[in-house]
């Protein structure tokens, strides 16, 4: 299939989802060779990728993924990166104080790839055990509500294409793939893009994924989060409908700051900062772009009837302590299991 498919997009033309779907499990069952992969991603990215497209092969990604057993509603917060913003870790701060407010979280990530620090490399530097069987990550979520999904250790198909991704150096379709692709299925989802022209079609595909409650969002200046240094763009998905608006910081009573006042470091560092956020010594900027996203999640999963009941609900959960108890709780039992 994957021959046929790079000869209609050399001509321009959309593949249907079944043959989408046909072409990624090809590639996830090693059967493609590396060059017909290469050729494929590029000639795909240089079209430019469909709504069915996109789902058709987050569908057939997510068929080979080792699947995170549970019976909950769950919520994943997540950016596609390669934003070159590097920015701290906005969203796996944020989710430390959403579990806090009692949603339950299941965090997929990795190492960094466009930036110093992933997920996988500051929830390590603070000393949460990050390579778990996953039935012991299933014992922990149900326990704390909150686990860590490291994406190599669930996806292993991707071996097939990760050092064709690698040599070709360019963005693919599987920029935007890891975060539609939840070992847990998560039904509700935060969702940042490195792109504005993304944000209503990701949505789509989201609501297709089986996401009832959700948002994608695009910081206007280019942040894969919902930014604290200029509007975000926001594409809200509630039970099979959607709808686009604009957040700003002013609207939650903060001031606006540089897209250099969100900067992160090694995940060394940014653990720090994440320490200082939910231990409630930093007040500044990274305490409120953390709030936003956090707020947001909150009302996404019902936890709030606004976004702006969600953000100071955020800032109370990190105040009374609650966060830092989390995080806590989260590296003790990690590294017990």
């Amino acid at each position: 299939m994957i021959k046929e498919a790079i000869i209609k997009l050399s001509k321009k033309e959309d593949l249907t989802y079944d043959e989408a779907e046909a072409v990624m499990n090809e590639i996830m069952d090693g059967a493609a060779t590396p060059v017909q992969m290469a050729s494929y991603l590029t000639a795909l990215s240089l079209k430019g990728e469909t709504i069915d497209e996109i789902t058709a092969s987050a569908a057939g990604m997510r068929a080979h993924c080792i699947k995170l057993l549970h019976d909950m509603n769950v919520l994943e917060i997540v950016g596609t990166g390669g934003d070159g913003a590097n920015s701290f870790n906005i969203s796996t701060t944020s989710s430390l104080v959403i579990v806090a407010g009692g949603v339950p979280v299941a965090k997929h990530g990795n190492r960094a790839a466009s930036s110093k620090s992933g997920a996988a490399d500051v929830l390590e530097a603070l000393g949460v055990k990050i390579t778990i069987p996953p039935e012991k990550s299933a014992e922990i979520l149900k326990k704390i509500n909150i686990c860590f999904l490291f994406a190599q250790n669930y996806h292993i198909a991707m071996k097939y294409v990760a050092p064709i991704r690698k040599e070709l150096g360019i963005r693919t379709v599987f920029n935007i793939l890891g975060p539609l692709s939840n070992p847990a299925g998560a039904n509700m989802e935060l969702m940042g893009v490195f792109d504005q022209s993304l944000v209503e079609p990701l949505a789509q595909v989201m609501m297709k994924l089986g996401v009832n409650r959700g948002m994608v969002v695009f910081g206007q200046d280019k942040l894969d989060e919902i930014s604290m240094s200029a509007p975000t763009s926001v594409c809200e998905i509630k039970d099979g409908w959607f709808q686009s608006y604009e957040i700003t910081p002013e609207q939650f009573g903060y001031t606006r700051c540089s897209k250099e006042d969100l900067a992160g470091g090694t995940p060394a560092e940014n653990a720090e900062i994440t320490k200082a956020i939910v231990n409630g010594t930093e007040k500044g900027p990274k305490r409120q772009a953390v709030c936003m996203n956090a707020g947001a999640a909150l009302y996404i999963a019902g936890k709030a009837k606004t976004i702006e009941d969600g953000v100071k609900m955020a800032e109370n959960l990190i105040d009374s302590g609650a966060a830092a108890a989390k995080l806590a709780e989260f590296i003790k039992l990690s590294n017990e299991i």
